[in-house]
């Protein structure tokens, strides 16, 4: 426990006391995002004060969260799971493609950064080799690699040919690192809403560690690689995130931009399949899915009907032409996220117990 306490400590006093810095440097060479102020005739109230306000702060999340791994590691001087070196592959392969983002952003002041066609296929690319990766790359520790099952808690009994698995790891990296982004409108939003997700992890990788098959035999033990390491990795990004929260609430001093919300949906991604969690990750990320699927009501009701079911998607947006404070949208959808991720901690005990 010693290790996840370092990670997250570190990670977040990286994250509190290099902020400034990140702010400072982009202040003065002007790497302010442009700032979309209005869409198909209808005005952001409260963006107009965002303008010059700095982007890519995820760049200090990424250097906080390897901080934090690489301090709890040094700590023992042991070396990186293969878990671990899978998950950072995909987060710094989706931070790669979120740079480019947040170039075009701040550079050619395009608002909508890469085109969308371009960024699905750098998603797609990445998940596709994490995929690989997590069925291939060689176990020090000899636990079975994850199989080609749908899990839940566990692996299910539903086992997935070779190419429909690749399919579902690329699903499940793109709805949740969209999910993340399409979240990222608002100050401080996606920064508290992961913060819970990835304590939620911490906490069950860790009781994961303390039920392993080899600890424990039996029905209720996990088979799960590297549990421990997973919470040390979940727990150096719970701990960046909450301190970019401290710069990043509203008014924010700086955006994590796509670097940092593509980062952070790819790391939620690799933990949900990493620790064999699948099918909870609608919980525990409960908030970003409610977000994407208020933009597939939006776009799916305007393309069938010709009317839209919101003012604006996504939903935060809709409550501010609502004339809700944007500092209400924040806390009321992060109380939304608390509530879905206790349930979605609550199952997984709950299931543990039924066993």
């Amino acid at each position: 426990m010693r290790l996840v306490i370092i990670a997250g400590s570190v990670a977040m006093f990286v994250t509190l006391l290099g902020t400034p810095l990140v702010i400072r440097f982009l202040q003065r060479r002007g790497y302010a995002q442009a700032i979309r102020e209005s869409h198909d005739g209808i005005n952001y109230p409260e963006h107009s004060g965002k303008k010059g306000t700095p982007s890519m702060g995820g760049i200090a999340i990424l250097a906080a969260v390897v901080a934090g791994y690489a301090a709890a590691h040094l700590a023992t001087w042991t070396p990186p799971s293969a878990s671990a070196l899978i998950a950072f592959v995909l987060v710094f392969g989706l931070g790669a493609v979120g740079i480019a983002d947040d170039y075009l952003k701040i550079f050619k002041q395009r608002s909508t950064g890469v085109r969308a066609r371009t960024k699905l296929i750098g998603q797609a690319s990445t998940a596709l080799l994490f995929a690989v990766l997590v069925l291939h790359f060689p176990d020090d520790e000899h636990v079975t690699p994850a199989t080609q099952a749908i899990s839940f808690i566990r692996d299910t009994g539903l086992v997935l040919p070779l190419g429909l698995f690749l399919v579902w790891i690329w699903f499940l990296v793109t709805a949740t690192t969209n999910g993340v982004n399409l979240t990222d409108g608002l100050d401080g939003l996606v920064s508290g809403a992961a913060t819970m997700t990835f304590a939620a992890y911490t906490l069950m990788s860790v009781w994961q560690f303390g039920q392993r098959c080899s600890l424990h035999p039996g029905p209720t033990c996990y088979v799960v690689r590297d549990p421990f390491d997973m919470a040390v990795f979940a727990s150096a990004f719970a701990g960046a995130c909450f301190g970019f929260l401290w710069w990043n609430t509203a008014p924010a001093r700086i955006f994590m931009g796509d670097t940092g919300s593509l980062s952070i949906g790819g790391a939620i991604a690799a933990l949900a399949v990493l620790t064999r969690t699948q099918l909870l990750l609608p919980l525990l990320a409960g908030l970003f899915v409610i977000i994407t699927l208020s933009v597939i009501a939006q776009v799916g009701s305007f393309k069938l009907t010709g009317r839209r079911v919101l003012r604006m998607a996504p939903l935060h947006h809709h409550f501010e032409l609502l004339g809700w404070a944007e500092t209400t949208i924040v806390v009321r959808f992060w109380l939304i996220q608390g509530v879905a991720v206790a349930l979605g901690m609550a199952l997984f005990y709950a299931e543990w117990v039924r066993q």
